[in-house]
């Protein structure tokens, strides 16, 4: 090959050269991807019921005006809520409240905020905290728990019962008056 022809192929190498590293280096940069959020998910819904049901029978339900759900652990938040508990007696227990939360995972409902209760019965109660602990079985109203049924009224720090409120056990600074109308 003769002198001309090699500076040819050298430029033509140089030239090669450069246009693959102009082409490298003005690449456009892949997006970046956006960070992802380590929060909670949620699903907001307004005027839904969740409940528990029992070998077929109705345990539980709260209707509320706003509920938020957490999409992983399936735990509730409520707001303006009411709901029946439904006893093996027949008797309902009633409930409304503020706000209230249900743990998906033990079952175990609390409402709080102007708790108010009324069973079928005719006994009401009221308390600034209720819970529902669905291991015990167990309703326990607490902070200033105050109940009333038929000639008898009782305020206690806690308020106990298995079987809605029929027969109870006041706990703490209690007070109890029987024959009251």
């Amino acid at each position: 090959m003769s002198r001309k022809g090699k500076l040819w192929a050298a430029l033509g190498v140089l030239l090669f050269v450069c246009v693959v590293i102009w082409a490298v280096r003005t690449a456009p940069q892949p997006p970046q991807k956006a960070p992802v959020e380590d929060g909670p998910k949620v699903m907001t819904y307004d005027n839904n019921t969740i409940s528990e049901e029992k070998d077929g029978k109705k345990i539980w339900e709260l209707t509320s005006e706003s509920m938020t759900v957490d999409v992983d652990t399936k735990n509730v938040e409520l707001t303006g809520l009411s709901g029946k508990f439904y006893e093996e007696d027949g008797r309902v227990v009633s409930v409304t409240a503020a706000h209230g939360t249900y743990d998906n995972k033990t079952k175990d409902i609390q409402v709080d905020g102007d708790v108010t209760i009324e069973t079928t019965d005719g006994a009401a109660l009221t308390c600034g905290k209720l819970l529902w602990t669905e291991a015990e079985g167990k309703l326990t109203a607490a902070e200033d728990a105050y109940i009333k049924q038929d000639d008898m009224q009782a305020r206690a720090d806690r308020i106990e019962s298995t079987n809605g409120f029929s027969h109870f056990k006041a706990i703490g600074k209690a007070h109890i008056v029987k024959g009251a109308k």
